[in-house]
């Protein structure tokens, strides 16, 4: 029978909460710019011009294409000399947690987009010409009308896509980057409770996504009220 060490888990209390805290912040850097970029990728592929069009086809297919680990490791190992040089980055600053920042960011905005792509297609054809009546420019329409109703459409799938990242961050183990789930893992190699300590950090996963799982029926239940 497996016995918990509850002890041992509050002595290691401090390692866990900082590996929480970059598990947290890879995640909503993720999510803002994900989903920032995601929206401009989403604009250029329904507006009427084709090199955008092309332009956003490409990112999307390219970036959906490569596996998360090998995008990580590409960061990390070929171009941290290009991020430290785009961004002034101090040799204080941790090119790992950079490097993961923005391989979720760019990854994500490939997901965001098809996402809010499939938002503003469902939208009747008379938004956009409601728009164009009203005078307004091709981005002032999207801004005020389109973009609006398409993410309010999309919120609870979009929602979702956040619990995903949530979960993917865990992959970051790969670039050596002590989030919550590689503390744990060394915590439990260290005292000899991996598995303890695996199903803690299980556990924690389970309680955050089941916890957003039902903020998303919550939203669900609004929209279709609405």
């Amino acid at each position: 029978m497996l016995h918990f060490d509850w002890a041992s888990l509050w002595a290691a209390r401090a390692i866990l909460a900082e590996g929480a805290w970059i598990t947290f912040r890879v995640t909503l850097v993720a999510i803002a710019c994900g989903m920032a970029f995601g929206t401009v990728l989403a604009v250029c592929a329904v507006v009427r011009v084709r090199t955008l069009n092309a332009f956003a086809r490409a990112y999307v297919t390219l970036f959906r294409s490569i596996p998360l680990v090998m995008l990580l490791l590409w960061f990390f190992l070929i171009v941290p000399q290009l991020l430290k040089s785009i961004f002034d980055l101090s040799p204080s600053v941790d090119i790992r947690l950079v490097s993961a920042m923005v391989a979720y960011s760019m990854l994500e905005a490939a997901f965001f987009s098809e996402i809010i792509r499939a938002g503003i297609l469902g939208l009747p054809v008379g938004q956009f010409q409601a728009a164009q009546s009203l005078g307004m420019t091709t981005l002032q329409g999207f801004r005020h009308i389109i973009l609006p109703q398409a993410l309010r459409a999309m919120l609870p799938i979009m929602l979702t896509q956040c619990i995903v990242i949530f979960q993917d961050t865990s992959l970051v183990y790969v670039i050596a980057l002590g989030d919550f789930f590689s503390n744990a893992v060394r915590i439990g190699e260290r005292d000899g409770s991996v598995v303890q300590l695996l199903l803690f950090a299980g556990l924690v996963y389970w309680v955050i996504c089941a916890a957003l799982s039902g903020v998303v029926r919550i939203v669900q239940l609004r929209l279709r009220e609405a």
